[in-house]
């Protein structure tokens, strides 16, 4: 068999469905559009593309990105099986030539389809539509699948080998404000937290106890505060109720999640005792009981259920 994933992996996951894909020996590879660059030829080319931009709404990077995507693909040649990961990043005409080259064609969406829609995509483009958002699936027909668990199964670590942090790393959005009240309530009740935003300047009013990064950070930027810390914390984007991959890590790491995640309870690993739900439209509640007691191990089932072995099995059907 034959796959061939197309993405843009800035954030570093959608790799790990092919190194799944080739432990399985399936011939499978990434084309990696976020790896594209395109460097104009001289200034009257910038200009002209800024002109096709205002007037003709065409964007000279957007075309020759598409056209590099295609020539990847007639390199390797037909496939039994594409997928591409948000499919509103390229024109309808470019997935119609890039559904020539495969027996079937998929797409796999892991954000809101109000955030990324693809309204023109919808009518027999794809042969399955994927999402992890419950409310999409019900409302466009999609077939359901969370994110996944990339990582190795990690031993529960002792209260000597963690410290006590509450660990997140988010860009500077709608989610700012929340995280900004949440850390003055932790400091109220000396829980100790390390909060990391990534933005192209400091909010004003930040906590000064929270850490400003102008640098976009990869998981093996995280690697250290992930090893080290006790509790995850992963705040949905407003109009989301698909998990993060924040969430798996947490899993895999067998570590307590406080989460804004509603939806979280719908989910078969659902544990008060591992999981503390948040509502941010609400007065902040800190059940401090939460933090007192042990994280309660998954069963071997339901582990497995969340795995990218289990998740690359089921949307490729082998």
């Amino acid at each position: 068999m034959k796959v061939c994933l197309i993405s843009f992996d800035s954030t570093y996951f959608d790799h790990n469905i092919i190194i799944e894909l080739k432990r399985k020996n399936i011939d499978a590879n990434h084309i990696d559009a976020s790896k594209f660059k395109y460097k104009y030829t001289s200034v009257f080319d910038k200009i002209s593309n800024s002109i096709n931009k205002s007037f003709f709404n065409k964007n000279i990077k957007d075309i020759a990105l598409e056209e590099n995507i295609l020539e990847q693909l007639k390199k390797l040649g037909h496939q039994d099986i594409i997928m591409f990961i948000r499919p509103d990043r390229i024109s309808k005409k470019t997935h119609l030539e890039i559904k020539k080259q495969t027996n079937k064609y998929i797409t796999y969406i892991y954000d809101s389809y109000n955030r990324f829609p693809m309204d023109d995509l919808l009518d027999g483009v794809f042969d399955e539509i994927f999402s992890f958002d419950f409310n999409d699936v019900k409302k466009y027909n999609f077939k359901f699948i969370s994110n996944y668990i990339y990582m190795n199964k990690r031993e529960i670590k002792s209260e000597n080998d963690t410290n006590d942090n509450i660990f997140i790393v988010i860009s500077i959005d709608e989610r700012f404000e929340f995280l900004n009240k949440l850390s003055y309530c932790l400091s109220d009740h000396n829980i100790n937290y390390k909060f990391v935003v990534v933005g192209k300047r400091v909010p004003k009013n930040m906590n000064p106890n929270m850490i400003f990064s102008k640098k976009t950070l990869l998981p093996e930027d995280l690697k250290n505060d992930l090893d080290n810390s006790k509790y995850f914390l992963d705040l949905i984007r407003h109009g989301h109720n698909g998990l993060s991959f924040r969430i798996f890590e947490a899993l895999a790491m067998q570590r307590k999640i406080i989460t804004t995640n509603q939806a979280i309870r719908q989910y078969d690993f659902y544990n008060p005792n591992n999981i503390l739900i948040l509502d941010e439209n609400s007065a902040i509640n800190i059940d401090l009981n939460f933090f007192k007691t042990p994280y309660e191990p998954l069963s071997d089932a339901i582990y497995y259920k969340y795995t990218i072995e289990n998740w690359v099995k089921t949307v490729f059907q082998i």
